[in-house]
């Protein structure tokens, strides 16, 4: 038990957690920007087709 605490004060103590959580917002952000943009195109295709469709 006395491992796992020190592990854990090491591990606060270090840049790297910081570092760690910085890494998962920029990335968490990057999925949102990527799901909107997904979704915008998605919807622009479909009123597309939709169009060609009613052409026809």
């Amino acid at each position: 038990m006395k491992s796992l605490a020190t592990k854990v004060r090491n591990f606060l103590a270090s840049e790297d957690g910081p570092t760690a959580v910085e890494y998962a917002v920029m990335l968490a952000l990057i999925v949102i920007v990527c799901l909107t943009a997904v979704t915008a195109i998605g919807t622009n295709a479909n009123s597309t087709f939709q169009a060609i469709a009613d052409q026809l």
